[in-house]
């Protein structure tokens, strides 16, 4: 962030020093962006910067500026229809859509900005020509600028296209996520029928608050709770099973070793929706696996212990929490040791067979060498993609919206804040938007969730990386 200041103002600085000591036609460049290239004999590029200039000034005041200056109060006039007598149609009014006034707003904001950096880096690219000039240097002509971009300067030429698609694709929707979380936007608040504006931090207050009628601190900090133990246990036992597993199969006293492999590689290649429904139909009050459970006096084996009341007709694998918590995680044991056996396996055959040959002349016995050797190498190799997982199993959308699709609490507080105990943050977010329009919600949610996943991705990767490790294993 320092660095990133002090090049804005050395920016700054510059621009200030070019329009003290630049000619006639950096000066008229401030008016005119193309002025500097047109004395220079750059005509194409002048016509170009031009252009570019009106292009934008247009946008700017014909399409956003409309927006930007409702953007105070994302609108004032509601949508009214009025039936015409004269017509026997029905007329509306000139009203204004909150939704396109933020999006159009947001989206004028960063072209003033781009237009910002782009004027302000034309007046110094100006005065540079114009310091050439002056010494003597050769000045490129466009047909010079457009070979250097095919040849030195070819990584921009590569980097333009994916950097506006970030900007498209990324920073847009991200600012307007963030954006709706200070508006009123649910299903009350519905455009183009009705309006909605800003109401501060009022959503986060509301997401920490728990009281008669708000009830969303009391089911986030539990769903927040379950998150984070479903993304822990979830990306552990699947990576200590992965590990395991691979272990077993390279031993060498494993035989059809490719067959074992084949078999597990099989569960990968059945798409995962399609598993996750069969298998929440299978542990379904009605499953077949509670009939199966019955029938062996399993069930009644758990009312004896007291795991289930006396009066129960099923094992409620899917549909009480605590048994739904514990079976989606054996579910997710099932479906995610394949990849990670996959991943462990090419990590296991490149473990330098010196440090492990050293161990064994040492004495070292076969767990000493898993534990010091082999788990701190694939700990290393693995660190990054373990991040990944951890990030990736608290937003696992699919294995728990599929297994607990059917799923109903019988907590008025959860369900006031259409929550489920089952729930991920990113569950809950889906059902917020998708089935409750209560996007105000939804979007603070989806705040928390990103800086939950970049403190702890910022967190566990220099911890995992830190020190000298980078060298002990290069």
């Amino acid at each position: 962030m320092g660095n990133l200041l002090k090049k804005i103002g050395n920016s700054f600085k510059d621009f200030g020093h070019a329009v003290a000591y630049g000619d006639i036609w950096v000066k008229l460049s401030l008016v005119i962006m193309g002025a500097g290239y047109f004395g220079r004999k750059q005509f194409v590029r002048g016509i170009l910067m031009t252009l570019l200039e009106g292009g934008i000034l247009a946008s700017i005041f014909g399409v956003f500026a409309p927006y930007m200056a409702k953007l105070n109060t994302l609108g004032t006039v509601q949508r009214e229809e009025v039936f015409d007598i004269v017509t026997m149609k029905k007329t509306v009014n000139n009203y204004d859509n909150s939704l396109l006034i933020l999006l159009y707003g947001i989206i004028g904001v960063l072209v003033i900005l781009a237009f910002i950096a782009l004027y302000i880096s034309n007046i110094k690219a100006v005065y540079r020509i114009q310091k050439m000039k002056e010494e003597g240097e050769h000045i490129n002509t466009f047909l010079d600028d457009v070979a250097s971009f095919k040849n030195e300067r070819f990584h921009i030429t590569l980097l333009t296209l994916p950097s506006i698609g970030v900007i498209l694709i990324n920073i847009i929707p991200i600012l307007f996520m963030v954006c709706i979380a200070f508006t009123n936007y649910d299903e009350n608040h519905q455009p183009p029928t009705y309006l909605f504006t800003w109401v501060g931090i009022k959503n986060f207050v509301n997401l920490f608050t728990t009281s008669q009628t708000i009830t969303f601190g009391y089911a986030f900090v539990r769903v927040l709770a379950w998150t984070l133990i479903w993304a822990v246990l979830a990306t552990a036992t699947t990576f200590l099973g992965g590990i395991l597993l691979a272990q077993f199969i390279n031993h060498e006293h494993t035989y059809f070793k490719g067959m074992w492999r084949t078999l597990f590689v099989i569960t990968i290649g059945i798409p995962q929706f399609v598993t996750l429904l069969l298998i929440s139909k299978m542990f379904g009050d009605y499953g077949i696996v509670n009939t199966w459970c019955a029938n062996i006096g399993l069930l009644d084996f758990f009312k004896n212990i007291g795991l289930l009341g006396q009066g129960a007709q099923c094992i409620p694998f899917l549909s009480q929490p605590g048994w739904a918590h514990v079976t989606i995680i054996l579910v997710n044991i099932w479906v995610g040791i394949p990849y990670q056996m996959l991943v462990a396996t090419g990590i296991l055959m490149n473990i330098p067979s010196d440090q492990i040959e050293s161990a064994k002349i040492d004495g070292a016995n076969k767990f000493q060498i898993f534990w010091k050797i082999t788990m701190p190498y694939v700990m290393f190799i693995t660190g990054p993609s373990l991040i990944q997982s951890v990030i990736g199993n608290i937003n696992n959308f699919n294995v728990i919206y599929l297994l607990t699709y059917n799923y109903t609490t019988t907590n008025m507080a959860m369900a006031n804040s259409n929550a489920k105990e089952v729930d991920l943050l990113i569950t809950w977010l889906f059902r917020l938007t998708n089935e409750y329009s209560n996007f105000k919600m939804a979007s603070v949610i989806g705040i928390v969730t990103f800086i939950i996943c970049a403190a702890l991705s910022l967190l566990t990767f220099s911890r995992m990386i830190g020190g000298d490790k980078e060298g002990v294993y290069r």
